[in-house]
């Protein structure tokens, strides 16, 4: 029988980070996260990365392993998360796969599309013409050449349009014709997936601001203006388009006041929970072991734990 994997996903601030850790103090797991933000290095506010006291109750990993000059795609995490579960399982122990990136989730389950890689002088392109006429003209242009691709996608949301815009110029299809294109190879392990989601989306978006105005309490314009002196970087970058540090560095140019800036970054914290819960929608849909937790619930790291219990022995 394949070993077991706990996933626990969810959307930002829906208590995933607690949950995770109220597992390690019953049960003999490491934790492999699952977030596109978590991986870059000297990005511990806006990302709300596990202090060094939660990192030190329980083993992590995919955390401070590239630099924000760097991309990390979805094609490493596999493979990353593959290598740290084998290890995880050797060592007697049980991989718990915590996080919000739900492309990374599905890559994990699916295996991954045969897209083309990307190309710095296209994307150079596309940005230089996304600063002149806005990302909104390049999702109407996307909208032209794939009109379900861009039926899918905010027109503001800047890293998927500049993918999307890449991979049809690329290759002259559609994406759904590329994705149609994967190599199906399902990992080895028996994946117990607990979602978590709000019964009220309004509280969740009570938990975001006070979050994000914590976030600003600890010093995230000061994390951004650091980053900014020790690294080469641009908006461009995907490190720099994670939610928050967007909104702390346009403040830093003067584009925004403060005022607008904290206006920005919360809409935008909760465009990205909106995504995460559309995701979530689908899983439901097409991944039967999942279980879905009300994340609002006043127990909710006891309900993760006894239904994480609950899917191991019935996995057996």
């Amino acid at each position: 029988m394949l070993p077991p994997a706990l996933l626990l996903l969810g959307p930002t601030a829906s208590g995933k980070t607690a949950s995770a850790l109220a597992l390690a103090r019953i049960l003999p797991v490491e934790i492999v996260s699952v977030d596109s933000a978590l991986v870059y290095r000297d990005m511990d506010i806006g990302t709300a990365k596990p202090t060094p006291e939660e990192r030190a109750a329980c083993p992590h990993h995919l955390i401070d392993v590239v630099s924000p000059e760097e991309s990390y795609s979805a094609a490493q995490f596999r493979t990353d998360a593959l290598r740290l579960m084998d290890e995880i399982t050797a060592r007697g122990r049980i991989p718990l796969l915590a996080g919000g990136t739900m492309l990374y989730f599905k890559a994990l389950r699916d295996g991954l599309s045969d897209l083309p890689a990307a190309d710095a002088t296209l994307r150079a392109e596309i940005d230089a013409t996304a600063a002149k006429h806005g990302w909104p003209a390049l999702h109407a242009e996307l909208a032209r050449l794939d009109p379900e691709a861009a039926a899918r996608l905010e027109p503001t949301d800047s890293q998927r349009i500049q993918r999307a815009l890449e991979i049809v110029r690329l290759t002259g299809r559609a994406l759904a014709d590329s994705y149609a294109k994967r190599e199906m190879v399902p990992p080895p392990f028996r994946l117990l997936p607990i979602a978590l989601a709000p019964s009220d989306r309004a509280a969740l978006h009570a938990r975001i601001e006070q979050r994000f105005d914590a976030m600003l309490a600890a010093g995230l314009i000061d994390e951004v203006r650091r980053l900014r002196e020790r690294y080469r970087l641009d908006l461009s970058m995907p490190s720099m388009r994670c939610v928050g540090y967007r909104q702390a560095w346009e403040y830093l140019d003067g584009t925004d006041d403060y005022a607008t800036m904290r206006f920005k970054g919360i809409a935008a914290t909760r465009q990205l929970a909106k995504r995460q819960l559309t995701w979530q929608r689908q899983f439901r849909e097409t991944w039967p072991e999942l279980v879905e937790l009300d994340c609002l619930r006043p127990d909710l790291t006891d309900a993760v734990a006894a239904t994480a219990l609950r899917l191991l022995e019935t996995s057996q």
